[in-house]
């Protein structure tokens, strides 16, 4: 296994870690105000070992220390297990069985076995490449086959699949993506992040304030955050506990997306190399064809947007593109809601860091997802509603238009957290906004010889719904089958 040296380190490329001698560890304790890091790495260079140091404040360099050289690599060892007891309380050897313990520093759990083996076979290739090639040759340069998409397509794998968007979104919500690295996430280390959240949300419930403070430090060290020199924020409110949750499940899509493009580049290789965008796009077992912008299609899709956005938010959206969905299986598994006819063509927003997940998987009821009416998949007749959720690359962003089963719906008008699904005899929770889209403006698209509503007129008044708690309607299924994607928006916002 090749484990990447802190780049912090001088000379870092001419090192190597020996054998598995590294760990990353985190602490944060909001009421001294740390958060702080510690790196260790037992190091090898020319046949000798040494023992790297680096720590200091989370998002900063620090202060370091190179011990050596020793000329085996039990001097190296012997200091590096040393300083993980000292600083961690537990023994190396026993790190599977690791506790954290009260004032030490928590081991950061990071899979680093997928992008090991994928540099492993990349310098065999060039080991490979210099033994048959006279010294002086440089490695030939990759070909690859040229795109079978079309140029707006392109563009937009493209953009789904990005690594500086992916590490745009982590940094955005203030995720230190050097101690949570992209393509190296650790699904036990992001449970420790939920178990962490649950235990807050039980201080919370309780009102024990310093069990929340605890709680919280506990989550910013099991999830290192990037806080510069302020004061880490204690997590005291549903509504911060609960992007807390989203960040973590967006954690998680990165994943995903990212899990795709490897398998991608896992392809065989032959002398014209598969275009890059193309082996992305096939990944995601998703059809997604162009909309003719000229289309009666792109029309009405164009009139839901400007009718239903609010005009006083501060995103100002403008379709791009927009493509047509079909995702592998999906029609099969909505199939089984035919007898309903009560559909609907509604908004999604979400972050773009997580389309390539949604595309691949669909739309899905996350274990530790929720929000005012529940556990359920979350969408709304106004874009003007939905648009409040997305997470934008620069100027862009995506939004979903999905064909929902809404069958009998149950309207309510108070917050409900608790839900998990519609009451006996309903298919659907809408929670019933102030405004609803013109219902005389509506008009019929048919989808797969089914009659689907879709919102073509400004949002009037409910004077029925006047003392809801909600400002726009939500509609809520809590069954992912109940959901069809059928279009990818792409947008400008600024």
């Amino acid at each position: 296994m090749s484990i990447e040296v802190d780049s912090n380190c001088p000379g870092a490329s001419q090192y190597k870690v020996h054998d598995d001698y590294n760990a990353m560890l985190n602490q944060t304790n909001i009421g001294a105000n740390n958060n702080k890091f510690y790196v260790i790495q037992v190091l090898e260079k020319g046949g000798k070992y040494y023992a790297w140091n680096r720590w200091g404040r989370v998002g900063e360099t620090g202060q370091s220390a190179l011990k050596g050289p020793f000329a085996t690599p039990d001097g190296a060892v012997k200091e590096f297990s040393a300083k993980f007891k000292d600083k961690t309380g537990n023994g190396w050897d026993d790190r599977k069985n690791f506790k954290a313990k009260a004032g030490k520093y928590t081991l950061i759990e990071i899979d680093t076995e997928a992008d090991s083996t994928k540099k492993a076979e990349t310098e065999k290739k060039l080991s490979d490449l210099a033994a048959a090639k006279p010294a002086a040759a440089a490695p030939p340069k990759p070909v690859y086959a040229p795109s079978a998409l079309a140029p707006e397509l392109q563009n937009f794998v493209k953009l789904i699949f990005d690594k500086n968007m992916f590490q745009s979104a982590m940094a955005s919500y203030e995720i230190d993506v050097r101690k949570m690295p992209l393509g190296q996430l650790s699904k036990a280390q992001v449970a420790k992040g939920f178990d962490a959240l649950d235990a807050i949300e039980k201080a919370m419930n309780a009102n024990d304030g310093a069990g929340l403070m605890q709680s919280t430090s506990l989550f910013y060290t099991v999830i290192p955050h990037d806080f510069g020199r302020r004061k880490p924020p204690v997590i005291n409110s549903p509504e911060t506990l609960q992007k807390k949750r989203d960040m973590l499940n967006v954690l998680a899509d990165i994943e995903v997306a990212l899990g795709l493009e490897k398998k991608a580049e896992e392809k065989p290789a032959s002398e014209l190399l598969p275009n890059p965008i193309d082996a992305n796009y096939t990944t995601l077992k998703c059809g997604l064809d162009y909309v003719d912008p000229k289309s009666e299609e792109f029309a009405f899709i164009t009139k839901y947007l400007d009718a239903t956005k609010d005009k006083n938010h501060y995103y100002k959206p403008q379709i791009v593109d927009v493509f047509r969905i079909d995702r592998q299986g999906e029609g099969a598994r909505f199939s089984a809601h035919d007898n309903i006819a009560e559909r609907k063509l509604m908004w999604h927003g979400t972050n773009v860091a997580v389309v390539a997940a949604i595309l691949g998987t669909g739309l899905r009821i996350m274990p530790h997802s929720g929000g005012r009416v529940g556990r359920g998949i979350y969408f709304a007749s106004e874009n003007g509603k939905s648009i409040q959720y997305i997470g934008p690359s620069g100027d862009t962003a995506v939004m979903f238009l999905a064909e929902v089963a809404l069958g009998k719906e149950h309207s309510i008008w108070q917050d409900d957290s608790s839900l998990r699904h519609p009451p006996k005899g309903f298919d659907s929770i809408v929670a019933r906004g102030h405004t609803e889209p013109d219902p005389e403006a509506n008009i019929t698209w048919t989808f797969d010889g089914k009659p689907v509503v879709v919102p073509q007129g400004a949002p009037i008044k409910q004077k029925q719904w006047a003392k809801s708690s909600f400002t726009h309607s939500e509609y809520l299924v809590y069954s992912e089958s109940q959901v069809r994607l059928r279009y990818a928006l792409r947008l400008k916002i600024r």
